[in-house]
């Protein structure tokens, strides 16, 4: 568990709203989602097909672990829920950075990197740049990081 020092410094670090639930306590829901929809409804097959975010349409999702999930077109909510797992941002949409460093945070469309064919969000577009100095190690870290920083 962390230290009150620990805490501290990641409340100065990030907005109070982007800490885990994990310092308050309370388990983190698997993936991250605003008022139940994940990514700020932004189309997650688009970041591979367009490369860049797309706003997705409330008309067209697909539910998948407990969430929501926005696409611009059908025909990318068909290639979501054929393979899910593909195309959902890793470590449950929560900030790429913030899971290598042992907690959980939340994330921006706009801050997004593809590797290894596999999409990665973080908090802000600072945080991805700290998170861009080092991705193999930082994509080590949060990969043993992952799921643990759940609870």
């Amino acid at each position: 568990m962390p230290t009150r020092r620990t805490v501290l410094t990641l409340a100065a670090t990030l907005p109070a709203v982007a800490l885990s639930a994990r310092y308050a306590g309370a388990s983190t829901p698997p993936v991250y989602s605003n008022d139940g929809v994940a990514v700020d409804a932004s189309d997650v097959v688009a970041y591979f097909q367009e490369g860049k975010p797309v706003k997705g349409s409330a008309d067209i999702t697909y539910g998948w672990k407990g969430v929501e999930w926005h696409f611009a077109s059908v025909a990318n909510r068909d290639t979501f829920a054929n393979d899910p797992a593909a195309y959902a941002p890793q470590y449950g949409g929560y900030c790429a950075w913030a899971v290598s460093e042992g907690y959980t945070a939340s994330t921006i469309p706009e801050a997004w990197k593809i590797v290894d064919g596999k999409l990665y969000l973080n908090f802000s577009r600072r945080i991805q740049r700290r998170w861009e100095r080092d991705i193999p190690a930082r994509i080590a870290a949060g990969d043993t990081n992952w799921p643990g920083v759940l609870t």
